[in-house]
Order: C-alpha cells, then structure tokens, then sequence
C-alpha cells in the first residue's frame, strides 16, 4: 500500500534527544512512521558515544568497556516524528556463532524493510577503516540506494596529518559509489565534526526531497 507523502519537518533538537524504547527484532519496533536515521558500527567502533556527543548527554545511550553490550535496536525521540537509532554492534566480542547469525538476520531486516529510515551513519574506527563488516553494510544500503554517512571515530587517536591521510584513501575508496556515501572525522572524546554531522542528519530528518517523490521509502525497490 502506498503511503502518503511525508513533508518537510523542522529542524531536529539534538539536546532534546530522550530514550524511547528498545527492540530485540523487528516486529518490536515502534510504529513505522515518521523519520529516523540508524547509527550503525562494529562493536568497538564508539557508537554510543559517538550518540551521547551529539545530543550532549553522555547517560543516554549506555556505553561499556566490553564490546557489544548493545545488543538491542535503541530509539531515541526527537520529536513525535523524528528519532534516532543506535543499532547493535556488529561483530560482538564473546557472543556464540548462533547468537551472531540471529542478530545479522535482524539487522539486516531493519535496514532492508524499515520504511521510516531516512539514512545510516556507519561509524568506523579511524585506525581500522572499510573492514568486512563495514563492508556488507554499505552494500546492503547502497543495493537499496541508502544514503550512508561515515564517521571515522576516534580521530583524537591520530595526529591531524594521519588522521586526514586516511580520510582521503577512504574518500578515493568510496567514489565508486557516487554522492551516496560521504566520509568525516568524529571524535567524541575531543567532541570535534558535529557540525558536519549535523549538516548530514538536518538534511536527511527534514528535507522530503532526499527521495524522489515517487518513492514510497527509502528501501522501495524497482522492477527490474
């Protein structure tokens, strides 16, 4: 059935950012409406801090020492219409092989069927850039012509020269897939590039021509 079109909505209010709920698959989810926009990572990627400097609250997505405590779908409201979602981190430390293959499934169903998503911010450690994982990622978005922001996280780590030579080998990586995907510096620790990301969520939460208006989401598939 095809949904009505969705307008333009105001600017989202980052530090207004409360928790709403978590779900475990799919069917959990609140209801497929409005706009969000997924953050995605490996599980040591700092995803959940990369979330607590953008809205300026470092209790509100739970991080850990250990990687891959996170291991349900979180939302955030922003507005009635407008959340953010930290993913489980993939490639979980100390978690069975079945538990993997289980949580890869929902993961993938989200990202594929989940009509409300406007966009991925897939976060990367800057040391450890594009590695499998981030790999299967941005194929499944960009199979389904998903915008997808990169953060290279933890730029703190590597002084300015590194840190922007890495950038520029990801950028010249990624050219193969056009102005879908785009590349930054983050740090959360030194709380540096949220200008930029904010540019990126402000555009993808409020502007209703990120999609042709033919479209009924952001995962619609064509006829072949």
């Amino acid at each position: 059935m095809s949904e009505a079109p969705v307008e333009s909505q105001p600017a989202p209010n980052f530090r207004a950012a409360q928790f709403l709920t978590s779900a475990s698959k799919l069917s959990q989810c609140p209801p497929d409406e409005g706009w969000e926009v997924a953050f995605a990572g490996r599980s040591n990627a700092g995803k959940s801090s990369a979330i607590n400097s953008l809205t300026g609250n470092k209790k509100l997505a739970k991080t850990s020492k250990t990687p891959g405590r996170t291991q349900l779908i979180n939302f955030f409201e922003l507005s009635p219409s407008q959340r953010l979602v930290d993913l489980p981190g993939y490639g979980f430390a100390k978690v069975p092989q079945a538990v993997k293959r289980e949580w890869t499934k929902h993961l993938e169903q989200y990202l594929q069927q989940r009509q409300a998503l406007r966009g991925l911010v897939l976060m990367m450690d800057v040391r450890h850039p594009l590695q499998a994982f981030d790999q299967q990622m941005l194929t499944w978005a960009t199979e389904a012509s998903m915008p997808v922001h990169i953060l290279l996280t933890k730029a703190d780590k590597l002084k300015k020269g590194p840190a922007k030579s890495t950038l520029l080998k990801v950028q010249a990586q990624l050219q193969i897939h056009g102005e879908l995907v785009s590349v930054q510096l983050f740090s959360s620790l030194k709380h540096t590039g949220h200008p930029e990301l904010h540019r990126v969520l402000n555009a993808w939460l409020t502007d209703a021509s990120v999609y042709d208006d033919d479209d009924e989401g952001p995962w619609t598939e064509t006829a072949e």
